[in-house]
């Protein structure tokens, strides 16, 4: 891992000949050369106040500047002085003629100075640039971070809830460290494997767990970092990279954030994409030019897969796609109880029961959870952190921090906790929804005026039509409520009605569960990890007739749960009385404070915003 750098003579011999011209330049700037003859003669007229004698040479000082000059120079004739110093008062010092060594030192070692000066202020610039230690002189040299076991710390044992990435990459490991093993029957290792999945789910944590457990050089790089503003770089870094890599063999490359480097290409030339480009070739090459039996095995990791080049994720480059999705139930009890040890827990504190709480959660949504509760235990002078400090980190992370400060006029208060009440009582009515576990009208920091909490029973992965347009009724149920006590709506229901106007969408043009529209997808569905990335949607490929019918069975949907949750709360119009008047006296309540809100079975929250 030894870089080479490069010296520029050129840059030594300017600053050589700028130290000369400023020494020439101070010398003759106030010293005179004059004879010898010349200085006995100022000498005798009384305009010379001292002397300094050495072997070779006389240097004074006038009294009195003669032509601009203040100082003199002259070489001492070989003969005894010929003129009375004390007769004329000049004082006379004696000076050691110098040797050889303290004349080039005198040269030298201010050039040594300036040198060293202007290298200091050229890696301070390189440095500010994004250049590296190296500098402009390194811009084609490989940035990767270089990891070994001992400095990565992680294993398998510390990745949880991850069990079937796991046991892919235990293969890696395996063929790290028993290569004879797998070219028995002449099966070979994949070159490549794609970590895909959304953020936070652990993918860097998993790579290191790899070297970790193999026990090998860990190459680790992002893929922003080989493209900089000098064209040929990044294809520069990928070599020397990949040259560095076959010498450490066995060892690991990790590619972190792969999209920033291997974007698809498009047909338009010239431009800032050429850089980009290049450098994707160049790893295209390496790829194909690598032999996976030296120990050379490549990690990436991305979360817009969907827009990675074909020609990276064909077969023979990266082989395989290891996805790291979000932690189900039991993935994320054993995360939390990784992160749990950290902190100190009351005896209630069941990791499952917080799993509960937190479907979708990744793994790093659940770190942050525990040290927010950790926080609140922290605020209120706990001893141990309890079950109430995780639910109320859940509503922080949720719905953000409570406004207490953000005061409400009684009438809006009211508004909003029948707006809440309807959502509630809609989702204890409805027998496919999950069950409310909590109900507040404390204004929150993003924007809500308050919130309901359901708790499903079990995580899911098929929703069918009717649970689809149940959730569509409990999500207009608090516009419906306001509807019903009020006579009038109000713009608290805005998010709700663009979550309901996106599930209605859904079921015609993704789902085709609409009988009229029939079953058509008329939308592509992606993986896609990042919510709204754009530009990636299926270019409209129906008709304008099609799409006015698609806006109709939208309307159409949207109208039919709406009556729906008006007529449901018409029924239990005492209960919707009565919760909103408990609700307005605690603002925060649970099924526990109103019966009628038990039903049936994370935690969506519908906010008023």
């Amino acid at each position: 891992m030894e870089r080479k750098n490069t010296f520029n003579f050129g840059y030594f011999l300017v600053a050589f000949l700028v130290i000369i011209g400023f020494q020439m330049w101070f010398t003759s700037r106030d010293v005179a050369q004059i004879s010898y003859s010349d200085m006995i003669n100022y000498i005798e007229k009384g305009q010379v106040q001292s002397v300094s004698i050495s072997d070779n040479t006389i240097q004074g000082q006038f009294k009195d500047a003669i032509n601009g000059k203040d100082y003199f120079v002259t070489y001492r004739v070989p003969q005894e002085l010929a003129v009375d110093f004390d007769k004329y008062k000049v004082d006379v010092t004696g000076v050691p003629d110098h040797t050889l060594l303290t004349k080039i030192l005198s040269w030298v070692l201010p050039i040594i100075i300036f040198f060293a000066i202007w290298a200091w202020f050229f890696r301070k610039f390189a440095e500010k640039q994004g250049m590296g230690l190296g500098g402009m002189m390194n811009v084609g040299k490989s940035k990767a971070k270089i990891y070994v076991e001992r400095k990565t710390g992680v294993t398998f044992d510390d990745v949880a809830g991850a069990n079937e990435a796991k046991t892919e990459l235990k293969e890696v490991v395996s063929f790290l460290t028993e290569r004879d093993k797998f070219g028995r029957l002449g099966a070979r290792i994949p070159k490549g494997l794609l970590l895909v999945g959304p953020p936070g789910t652990g993918k860097t944590l998993i790579a290191k767990a790899v070297a970790g457990e193999a026990d090998v050089t860990f190459f680790s790089i992002s893929g922003s970092e080989f493209v900089e503003m000098f064209v040929g770089v990044g294809a520069a870094r990928v070599r020397d990279l990949f040259k560095q890599a076959r010498e450490m063999a066995p060892c690991i490359i990790f590619i972190d954030e792969l999209d920033a480097l291997g974007r698809a290409r498009n047909s338009f030339g010239g431009g800032g994409n050429d850089e980009k480009e290049q450098t994707l070739n160049q790893l295209l090459v390496e790829l194909d030019g690598f032999d996976p039996s030296a120990g050379i095995v490549i990690l990436a990791a991305t979360n817009r897969p969907e827009v990675l080049d074909p020609a990276l994720t064909r077969a023979g480059r990266f082989d395989r796609q290891v996805v790291m999705d979000r932690p189900d139930r039991e993935g994320r009890a054993a995360i939390l109880s990784v992160h749990m040890k950290k902190v100190k827990l009351a005896d209630a504190v069941n990791a499952d029961e917080v799993a509960a709480l937190t479907p979708g959660f990744s793994g790093a949504d659940l770190a942050n959870l525990v040290n927010e509760a950790a926080i609140f235990a922290t605020r209120r002078d706990g001893e141990f952190v309890t079950m109430e400090d995780f639910t109320l980190a859940v509503e922080r992370i949720v719905a953000g921090s409570e406004r207490r400060g953000r005061l409400l006029n009684p009438d809006e208060r009211e508004r909003v906790a029948f707006h809440e009440m309807g959502h509630a009582l809609a989702a204890a009515a409805l027998p496919k929804t999950d069950p409310v576990h909590k109900i507040s009208i404390i204004p929150r920091s993003i924007g809500a005026l308050g919130y309901t909490m359901q708790r499903p029973t079990e995580d899911r992965f098929l929703i069918t039509a009717g649970e689809l347009r149940d959730r569509m009724v409990v999500l207009l149920a608090g516009r419906a409520a306001e509807d019903i006590v009020y006579g009038e709506i109000s713009t608290g229901a805005s998010d709700d009605l663009a979550r309901v106007t996106d599930i209605a969408r859904q079921y015609v043009m993704s789902f085709g569960m609409d009988p009229e529209i029939g079953q058509a997808a008329l939308e592509q569905q992606r993986m896609q990890y990042l919510d709204g990335a754009p530009g990636m949607g299926k270019p409209k490929d129906y008709s304008d007739v099609t799409a006015r019918e698609v806006d109709l069975a939208v309307r159409k949907m949207i109208d039919a749960a709406y009556e729906r949750a008006k007529t449901l709360l018409s029924e239990r119009r005492k209960d919707l009385d009565a919760g909103a008047k408990i609700l307005l006296e605690k603002e925060t309540i649970t099924p526990d404070d109103f019966p009628p809100l038990v039903q049936q079975p994370l935690a969506q929250t519908r906010v008023l915003s």
